[in-house]
Parts: structure tokens; C-alpha cells; sequence
């Protein structure tokens, strides 16, 4: 535990991990009833299988290859406590035998994201659910990114300048005041949801140095992306 909460604190100085026995800490309200009950559980197995068994009721077809991996991989969860924010620690342990640290956000959480807000409604029902069911964005701890964001990080597009805009090879095929990533890669890529064009989950993959590829499966990209991103 001592080196793990080390490395924590290398990205976030006031992070805690707490124990089954500190739950009293915290307050009920302001977690999913299931995670104040599976973080009470002392077993790490049965904590583990509580997480999963979220994912699966929730998303288990959109994100069946995540799943897959995180049953084999996953070693462990734990209650994250940052200054009064909680979230989930996801430990993963690589085919190689690499830990990698994922967060899972609390679907609790406050928007902090006025735009999106206001257009919440308009964003795809399946990536709704994830967010307000699942987790508020799950991402690589360390960076924040090569998974979904929280809703506060989410990008919109009209407000970054994007240079590749210019060297489209074809008319740009989105309009950016409709359009936000939810997913992105750490290394210029995003996945994108124009709610104005959507047709059920379609997507853009888009990306700041190459062209975009329009009309993928939102949920396809990102279940594949994750599971790249594990073993990256």
C-alpha cells in the first residue's frame, strides 16, 4: 500500500486511499449506494467482482472487450479520496506484469461543464448511461487521458482552434458548435460526438495532425482504445 498511495501522490499530493474500515468517513450521499457498500467488503475478490458486475449490467455489450480484460487483469479496487472527491482505483496488472493505475470518476460528480450541460439531453443515451451510471469518465490515472474523460474534461469543439481544419482533404463534415469528445488519446486523438448529425452511437474519430474518419461506432473505438491503452 505505501508504495502505491507514493505513486498517487507523485500526480496528486492530497490523494487517500480508503479502507473498508474508514467508510464512516464517508458521507453516503455523495457516492452510489453500491460503491458505499462494496467498499465496506474487506474480501479484495468480492470488491472486484461488485465492480465488474457494474460494468456488466450497465455496459456489458458496448464495452464487452474492456470487461473481458479487466476479469483477467484487474487485482484490485479501492475507495480514492481527493480533497472530499471520491473516485475509483482500478489496479491492473499487464500481460507483462506492469501495474497500470485507472480512475474510475463518481457518477455523482457535478457537470462543471456548462456547455455540455445544457446540451446533455442530446448526447447519445448509451454514453449518458455510462457516465451517470458507470463511472464520470474512466482514464489512465497519470495522465487523465487514453479513456473517457470526466464530464469537466470533456472537449468542445468550438472552442479549440484546430490547424487541421485547413488541410482537410474533403468539406468538413461536423459542425463544432454541436460537437464533444469524450475520449481521448494523450497523443492528439479524440472520439467525437456531433449530436447534431448522431445517428444512434456514430462517431468521428478525430485527430489534430491527420485526417478524420467519420461515422464509426462510438462504442467500438472506445472499447477498442481502452484495452490498447492497457497494454501501451
Amino acid at each position: 500500500m505505501g508504495e502505491k498511495i507514493s505513486y498517487l501522490k507523485k500526480y496528486k499530493g492530497n490523494v487517500q486511499l480508503l479502507s473498508c474500515h474508514e467508510m464512516t468517513k464517508v458521507d453516503a450521499r455523495k457516492v452510489p449506494n453500491m460503491w458505499y457498500e462494496l467498499f465496506q467488503e474487506e474480501n479484495v475478490h468480492k470488491r472486484v467482482e461488485s465492480t465488474l458486475s457494474i460494468w456488466k449490467e450497465q455496459v456489458g455489450e458496448e464495452l464487452r472487450n474492456t470487461i473481458s480484460y479487466l476479469e483477467e487483469h484487474l487485482e484490485e479496487v479501492d475507495l480514492l479520496d481527493i480533497d472530499g472527491i471520491y473516485s475509483i482505483l482500478y489496479t491492473i496488472k499487464t500481460d507483462n506484469g506492469e501495474i497500470r493505475y485507472y480512475q474510475g470518476g463518481n457518477p455523482k460528480d457535478d457537470f462543471n461543464h456548462e456547455e455540455l450541460e445544457r446540451n446533455w439531453v442530446e448526447i447519445p443515451e448509451t454514453i449518458r448511461k455510462f457516465y451517470q451510471t458507470v463511472h464520470n469518465g474512466f482514464y489512465f490515472y497519470a495522465s487523465h487521458s487514453m479513456g473517457l474523460v470526466p464530464l469537466e474534461d470533456v472537449t468542445f469543439f468550438n472552442e479549440d482552434e484546430w490547424s487541421i481544419i485547413e488541410e482537410l482533404e474533403e468539406p468538413l463534415q461536423l459542425n463544432l458548435q454541436t460537437t464533444f469528445g469524450f475520449f481521448k488519446s494523450g497523443m492528439g486523438g479524440y472520439v467525437a460526438v456531433d449530436y447534431e448529425n448522431n445517428k444512434s452511437d456514430h462517431a468521428i474519430l478525430w485527430w489534430t495532425y491527420k485526417q478524420p474518419i467519420y461515422n464509426v461506432n462510438f462504442w467500438d473505438i472506445v472499447d477498442e482504445w481502452t484495452v490498447i491503452g492497457f497494454e501501451d
